[in-house]
């Protein structure tokens, strides 16, 4: 995956769920520029992440297309997030919501990378969150892989330490909306109570668990996390 200016790697926290293809970006016209498979009944994630990337283009890129594309592995990964929103809070419409808030987020940082909005000091901010974003993966995989040694408090705090870094990575480049829902989706997924009905072995939210371990280990073995 590739950004204009950098190779995406610990330049882009976010490099798991976008990769940008300047090479396709003139001739890609906009109803084929979102490829995001989040299969989650009448809820188009598609044509939501087509909207918002519309809305932020016209204000933070250039008049050119930019192909957003989630590949197999991340976009089973987002749907089982939304099963496991939607299971633990018995409202679809709040799943779909922290799913829509969490797309907005990465397509903004992402388009903020391609156009090398970051300074020197921002990107090593950038850095600090990819270490982190890492720890908390491979935290979470270990957590699954070896039962009961779940520990809430270790997960909420990775998850917590993420938004912040996050949140002072773009300070200066987004918005309070934009904040809001970074505090969302980060809020949302490192609630302890969710965390725990997750992380309870034969529990309900368990298969689902098991299906995001098994696609983030993959995407760790292929390097994008």
């Amino acid at each position: 995956m590739e950004l204009t200016g950098c190779k995406v790697g610990l330049h882009n926290p976010c490099n798991w769920l976008i990769t940008l293809s300047p090479s396709t970006m003139s001739n890609t016209p906009m109803t084929e520029s979102v490829h995001f498979r989040v299969k989650m009944e009448s809820f188009s994630s598609k044509d939501m992440a087509m909207k918002a990337q519309k809305k932020i283009l016209s204000h933070m890129a250039s008049k050119s297309m930019v192909q957003m594309l989630i590949d197999d592995t991340s976009s089973e990964i987002l749907d089982e997030l939304y099963r496991i929103s939607k299971e633990h809070s018995g409202n679809r419409t709040e799943a779909q919501k922290v799913v829509k808030d969490l797309v907005k987020v990465v397509v903004k940082v992402g388009v903020l990378f391609r156009h090398n909005r970051f300074s020197k000091e921002e990107l090593s901010l950038a850095q600090d969150f990819k270490k982190k974003l890492h720890q908390g993966v491979m935290t979470a995989i270990s957590f699954q892989e070896v039962e009961f040694t779940f520990d809430k408090a270790v997960m909420t705090e990775l998850l917590t330490d993420c938004r912040d870094i996050l949140l002072k990575l773009v300070e200066k480049h987004l918005t309070l909306k934009s904040f809001g829902r970074i505090r969302h989706v980060f809020n949302h997924y490192s609630d302890p109570d969710l965390l725990t009905n997750l992380y309870t072995p034969g529990g309900p939210l368990w298969p689902n668990l098991t299906k995001i371990c098994n696609g983030l280990n993959k995407l760790v073995e292929e390097g994008k996390l």
